[in-house]
């Protein structure tokens, strides 16, 4: 069976980079994004690597809706500079890159999807939660900064709704982090108390007569903001790649990063 690892890039890069003293050494990042790929290569023992990095397209996303991830700060120059050979360095050692037009995230979403459902698994690196839509058996996140796969258990206790209801969540009570709106008024809490009694959005907004005057006015004004902030959220998992599995086919611990 194929097992795909699929490392969101940027995700570790630059969680790497930020620990590393000079800003500028690069040699170092490189070492310590070896080191990292070397223990993900050994501990999940994949038949296929990919690490998918973000490209400088404007996203179908801001286009949508362009405070979207506002207020992000820019990459640092000094990495946006020594990109380029770490990406070389990466490929060196049988680690190829998949560059995205703009967000790396659909793109990853789309190749563990077409691997799960060619009967392959995928395992997604990244701290990003928002891969935890991906409800599919074969398709695993690991957070490579814990040492641990995301827990979807503690991740739906913590929310209070079921991995079923996520998106809905984000559509009612938005997403800080990327700035996804959500609906004005309405805080995760409330969402979660919403959606565990009407369980979805379509439940919901038809429920409205049964609701408060208070809360069934923010909602009924809130409405077209929750459908463009699930669209916000949603990833999409059917993008055309044109790309060969066969080119990132891992042959193993003989070509694994050296560590010293």
């Amino acid at each position: 069976m194929n097992k795909f690892l699929i490392i969101d890039g940027l995700n570790l890069v630059r969680r790497i980079y930020a620990a590393i003293p000079d800003e500028n050494d690069m040699d170092s990042l490189t070492e310590r994004v070896s080191v990292a790929c070397t223990k993900l290569l050994r501990i999940h023992h994949p038949t296929h690597v990919a690490i998918v990095w973000d490209g400088d397209e404007i996203s179908w996303r801001k286009q949508l809706y362009p405070d979207y991830k506002k207020g992000r700060k820019p990459m640092p120059e000094p990495l946006a500079a020594g990109l380029p050979a770490l990406q070389e360095h990466l490929t060196s050692v049988q680690i190829q890159s998949i560059y995205a037009a703009a967000e790396a995230d659909d793109v990853i979403a789309t190749l563990a999807m077409k691997t799960a459902k060619a009967q392959g698994e995928a395992v997604i690196v990244s701290t990003d939660k928002g891969f935890s839509q991906l409800n599919h058996p074969r398709i695993s996140q690991w957070d490579h900064f814990n040492q641990q796969y995301l827990n979807i258990a503690e991740l739906e206790q913590k929310l209070g709704v079921d991995r079923s209801q996520f998106l809905d969540l984000m559509a009612l009570a938005g997403d800080s982090g990327n700035k996804i709106p959500g609906i004005a008024g309405i805080g995760p809490k409330s969402a979660a108390e919403l959606l565990r009694t009407f369980r979805t959005l379509a439940a919901l907004f038809s429920s409205l007569p049964n609701l408060g005057a208070k809360q069934a006015k923010k909602l009924a004004e809130g409405r077209d903001m929750a459908r463009l902030s699930y669209k916000l959220a949603q990833l999409q998992t059917d993008l055309p790649l044109n790309i060969n599995l066969k080119d990132f086919r891992f042959n193993g611990p003989a070509n694994t990063p050296q560590v010293d």
